[in-house]
């Protein structure tokens, strides 16, 4: 999916980006100047978190460390972050060191409701050491729900970070929230516009559901090398499996300015998806790891697991098992959100990764077929653990929020296209569009009621023309599992919206069951810079799809009705890069698709392509409508 590597060097008159060449050019040093011994040592504590931390703490300010006229100012060339918010507490981080120097930093943060700090509310004191890659977290607790602060870091001699907006979540009794999701960041495919729209929006809150850096190295054949604008070049190198490789690698992600303005805007809630360590990665080993040359897959997995900890503001649910990450939030009695690891906690090995000739459909249609006794011989395959799909049922049942929502890596929804169409589509363009058009053409005449043809008929027979699942990474891969919790969601009769990344397309679906029926919607968006189908020449698919294609013919009744490709499909985007803007009420939830114009060129603009509205009904959702 890579073309001509072509690298180019940013232009004189292009400020940002040599701001950006050289705030590179700094990471590396600041990064490296740790001694080598202690960056591989895989062991090591987070980043000190005293000070403040209980909800008996001060509210008086704590005196700042006296400055120091002959001490170097640390720098904090990577901003300020918080996360992971509650009603009453907060995370915030920032990266703290003095050039030239390993010596711990000693911080005080400040938390005020003002931007002057004139009324500070928190404060204490925290170490940023060389153990946890000089980052520093804190969990700032006492706080008033719904309530916006601002927060700062200083050192001894009085040099301060940038300021950041944080806020708790809000109270019981909220009317609405707004927030962004994001997935799949990758540097070296173009300019994070979507984190600057978003920090320009209402956006309250941020979510990020995985993908938030890339493991690949700078070799023009790596994914996401083959059109490198600007001077947006992996480092290090190489694919990452050392510590210090893991953290250069998020220090280079953090020194992007669009990164930074939006981490200090809005607190965020995040989740690894495969990238994080490796692509398609699993429990027991991953598509991009080599154990004869890049090691053991556990310790990879451990170490990215460290850098992942130490680099965002993510609160550790079990500082003993960092791989352990699901937790959840209350949004008010709005919406409970649980942020799930379908990526590296349980997963089986996916069934496209044994090297199978036919791409693992066999092993697919083999675990999805009962046996005489009504069993699916895959029951057992699992994309989380028991005990995370246990934790994710009750405490959905548990839930007395509106709306139940999953932030979720890799697409829910059933897609399923026809075979006749997959077997072309990516081999044969011209068949595939013959093969599309006698479809679609199929299922626009069973909706106007009018006769088929046998040949129509035969196209319309699952037993026939099989439903073949696009990705087997999906969910799609792991149906019995999925078909558990969403039978378990019908039973309960919970509102379920699942939030989606992975597959950089923005799309619409429904969540059905594998009898079809309804039990809840995705809103899946499209990626930060990824490319999508677009980049293996598939980018025109999207109305064929969703079956907007056929709207000259049966008018907008096409939309939303299940007359694509994919079944459960109601909108796609395959072309754009943005992210979603998601409104929550106790009647509806409305997703707003923002794209931005391009991400290979440093200026842009970015508008609403889409906005689909689902309202809340007795049980469940109304059927969506679309703008």
């Amino acid at each position: 999916m890579t073309t001509k590597y072509e690298p180019s060097s940013p232009t004189d008159a292009d400020p940002r980006e040599l701001a950006n060449k050289r705030r590179r050019d700094f990471l590396d040093f600041l990064v490296k100047s740790s001694s080598s011994a202690v960056a591989l040592v895989a062991a090591g504590s987070l980043a000190a978190c005293g000070g403040g931390g209980s909800d008996d703490a001060p509210t008086a300010p704590a005196p700042a460390p006296a400055p120091t006229p002959t001490s170097t100012p640390a720098t904090f060339a990577f901003g300020v972050a918080s996360g992971d918010p509650l009603t009453d507490r907060v995370i915030l981080w920032t990266h703290a060191k003095v050039p030239t120097s390993t010596a711990d930093v000693a911080l005080t943060w400040e938390v005020a409701t003002d931007a002057a700090f004139a009324t500070v509310v928190r404060s204490g004191t925290v170490t940023a050491s060389e153990s946890a890659s000089f980052t520093a977290k804190i969990d700032v607790t006492g706080l008033t729900a719904g309530a916006s602060y601002f927060y700062r870091f200083r050192d001894a001699t009085g040099a301060s970070s940038t300021v950041g907006t944080t806020r708790t979540l809000p109270a019981a009794n909220a009317a609405s929230v707004k927030f962004a999701v994001f997935s799949c960041a990758l540097y070296s495919e173009g300019y994070f516009h979507a984190y600057d729209a978003a920090a320009k929006s209402d956006a309250l809150y941020a979510l990020h559901l995985g993908d938030y850096i890339y493991e690949y190295g700078s070799d023009p054949k790596k994914y996401g090398n083959g059109n490198i604008p600007g001077s947006r070049v992996a480092s290090p190198a190489n694919d990452i499996v050392t510590m210090n490789d893991y953290r250069t690698r998020h220090a280079l992600y953090k020194s992007d300015l669009n990164l930074q303005a939006a981490h200090a805007r809005m607190p965020w809630i995040t989740v690894w998806d495969d990238h994080e360590f490796a692509n398609n990665g699993y429990v027991n080993g991953a598509e991009n790891h080599d154990p004869a040359t890049q090691g053991d897959w556990v310790t990879r997995k451990n170490i990215a697991a460290k850098v992942y900890h130490e680099w965002m503001p993510i609160r550790t649910p079990d500082a003993s098992n960092l791989l352990k990450i699901y937790r959840r939030f209350d949004f008010g009695n709005l919406f409970t959100l649980h942020m799930l690891d379908t990526r590296i906690e349980g997963r089986d090995r996916q069934y496209d990764n044994f090297g199978d000739a036919d791409g693992g459909i066999g092993r697919y249609f083999a675990g999805l077929t009962p046996t005489a006794g009504g069993v699916r011989p895959d029951a057992s395959r699992q994309m989380m653990s028991a005990e995370q799909q246990n934790w994710l049922t009750s405490g959905m049942n548990a839930s007395s929020a509106t709306w139940q929502m999953l932030g979720n890596q890799t697409i829910m929804a059933r897609m399923w296209i026809p075979g006749s169409v997959l077997a072309t589509v990516a081999t044969d363009p011209a068949s595939a569009q013959v093969a599309i058009g006698a479809y679609l053409t199929a299922k626009a005449t069973r909706a106007a009621g009018a006769p088929l043809s046998p040949t129509q008929t035969a196209l319309l027979d699952p037993a026939l023309n099989p439903r073949l699942p696009y990705s087997l990474d999906s969910w799609d891969g792991y149906p019995a599992q999925r078909e558990a919790i969403l039978q378990t969601v019908k039973a309960q009769g919970k509102r379920l919206v699942t939030l989606s990344g992975d597959s950089h397309n923005g799309w619409f679906a429904n969540l059905t069951t594998l009898a079809g029926e309804k039990v809840g919607v995705e809103f899946a968006g499209t990626s930060v810079t990824s490319s999508g189908f677009e980049g293996a020449g598939l980018g025109a698919l999207a109305s064929s799809i969703d079956g907007s294609v056929l709207v000259p013919q049966l008018g907008n009744a096409a939309i939303g009705a299940g007359l694509g490709l994919i079944d459960d499909m109601n909108y796609c985007n395959t072309t754009q890069r943005g992210y979603l803007l998601m409104t929550v009420t106790p009647t509806q939830v409305k997703g707003e698709y923002v794209y931005v114009t391009n991400v290979k060129v440093p200026a842009y603009t970015a508008a609403i392509g889409r906005t689909v509205t689902v309202a809340a009904t007795a049980g469940g959702t109304a059927a969506p409508v679309m703008a």
